[in-house]
Parts: structure tokens; C-alpha cells; sequence
């Protein structure tokens, strides 16, 4: 907690601020001194997922669309078109499938469930290869849910909501 005039960092129990003196009305509580990275950054992380999951969903919409339509019956019927349709429907399906994935994952997040922290590093991992955009996203995911004491902490939230 912070002097709200002079924005010096209180401690716990302090009747009076070092710097300019100010009298402290509330009793200042230790947890809201620092927050943990996990709490701090859950809920970003969260919409970002669902963000990122909806362009995926679209491309990979997109993807089956133009598959289907340029290479698909009506269009050229060659032989690279015989191949080519099933692997571009086939990416499509998996980009649909991580977009569904990451969807889940900011869902999971945002309401704190057990699953979703697991889900987020999974989904996280494969996206570092999504360049530039997803590998931000991935090592953001990494850098805030990976290390052991975010297990924890992640824990405690979960079982506080």
C-alpha cells in the first residue's frame, strides 16, 4: 500500500507516514501489500487467450472455406488439387482445434479452475511456434503459470473463488 499523498510504500501497522507525515485512517493489511504474479496477471492472460482463439477460429474458418471452394468440386480440377484440398482442410481442422483450445483455456483461467492453468501451458507450448503473436502469448503463459510457486498460488486462487 501506497501514501495517498505522497506515494511513499506504507508498511504494515504504520500510524503515520516517514516521508510527509500523513496519518494512516485504515489499519493497513499485509496481504494487500504485494500480490502474488499469478494474481496480478490471471485475468490478462485469460482475455488475451480468448482474443488470440478468436482469430484462430476465423483463419481456420477461412481456411476450410477456401479449401473447399477453390479446390473443392466446382473448382480446378488438377492433380495438385487432389492433394491439395484434404492438407488444407486438415490444417484448417487444426487451427480450429487450437482456437477451441485456447478459448477453453482463457475460459478456464478467468474462472479460476483447476483445469485451466494446465490447458493455458499446454496450448501456450504449441503456440510458441505461432510467430510473432503467439510466441508472446506462449512465453507470457510460461513465464506467468510455469514456475512451481504459480502452482501454488494458481491453487489458492482456485480454491478462493
Amino acid at each position: 500500500m501506497f501514501c495517498d499523498q505522497c506515494g511513499t510504500s506504507l508498511v504494515a501497522g504504520q500510524p503515520r507516514c516517514g516521508r510527509c507525515g500523513k496519518e494512516i485512517l485504515g489499519p493497513i493489511d499485509a496481504r494487500y501489500l504485494r500480490q502474488n504474479r499469478v494474481q496480478e496477471h490471471i485475468r490478462l492472460l485469460g482475455i488475451l487467450w480468448m482474443a488470440l482463439s478468436a482469430f484462430n477460429v476465423v483463419g481456420g474458418s477461412v481456411l476450410i472455406v477456401i479449401a473447399n471452394t477453390l479446390f473443392g468440386p466446382m473448382g480446378h480440377n488438377s492433380a495438385g488439387s487432389m492433394w491439395l484440398r484434404p492438407f488444407l482442410t486438415f490444417i484448417g481442422v487444426l487451427v480450429l482445434a487450437k482456437g477451441g483450445a485456447g478459448f477453453l483455456a482463457g475460459w478456464g483461467l478467468l474462472q479460476r479452475q483447476q483445469w485451466g492453468r494446465v490447458l493455458a501451458l499446454v496450448v501456450g507450448f504449441i503456440s510458441l511456434f505461432n510467430i510473432p503473436i503467439g510466441t508472446a502469448l506462449g512465453i507470457y503463459t510460461l513465464w506467468v503459470l510455469l514456475p512451481s510457486q504459480s502452482d501454488e498460488e494458481y491453487r489458492a486462487l482456485a480454491t478462493a473463488a
